[in-house]
Order: C-alpha cells, then structure tokens, then sequence
C-alpha cells in the first residue's frame, strides 16, 4: 500500500509565493512519476506539472515561468514552487504518484490567491 500526503497550501496575496510539498510512503520498488493536479470550483481537474523518474518535466501552459516541479526522488518527494501567484491559480492542489506502474493520489490543498 502507498500513502500520498500534500502539505503547504494557504491563502496568499496576488503576485505572492507558494510551496507545496508532497511525500509518497509506503511499499514502493519504483516512482515512475509523480505529478500536480488542480480543480477549480465548477471546472474539471486539470494536469498542472509532472515530473519523471529521470528527471524531465512537462507544465500546462498558464503556469510556464511561474511554477517548477522539483523532486528529491531519495526521499519520494515533489514540490510544486509557486511564484507571481494570479487569482485564477485558486484551486485544490492535488498530488499523483505513479508508483510500480499504479496511479495514487493525496487528499488534496486548498490554495486561494486573494487581496
């Protein structure tokens, strides 16, 4: 069994900074790739950035320059670095480990970009 933990989500004012965190612990042989999720209220979850066991890295388009995705595979954790914060980036922040060739997910935290 493999648990997925997020940490870090708050409120923050526009133009502010965020650190997610997220740990995957349990029996795992192999972290195929572990990624950042995200839902809106009254939108569908989307794929914000990903990270390989290699270490290359894909971001949807609206966070390129202002997010990065790095990983201490050692220690089976990503973060998710949040910079120049927008409104619209409000949303659950969902954790995705692909661990042994199996999706898990963490429970999720809530980020709120607001003055």
């Amino acid at each position: 069994q493999v648990q997925v933990a997020e940490s870090g989500g708050g409120l923050v004012q526009p133009g502010g900074s965020l650190r997610l965190s997220c740990v995957a612990s349990g029996s795992i042989f192999s972290i195929n790739y572990m990624a950042w999720y995200r839902q809106a209220p009254g939108k569908e979850r989307e794929l914000v950035a990903r990270i390989s066991r290699s270490g290359s890295t894909n971001y949807v388009d609206d966070v390129k320059g202002r997010f990065t995705i790095p990983m201490n595979i050692a220690d089976n954790t990503v973060y998710l670095q949040m910079n120049s914060l927008k409104p619209e980036d409000t949303a659950v922040y969902y954790c995705n480990a692909v661990v042994d060739g199996i999706d898990y997910w963490g429970q999720g935290t809530q980020v709120s970009v607001s003055s």
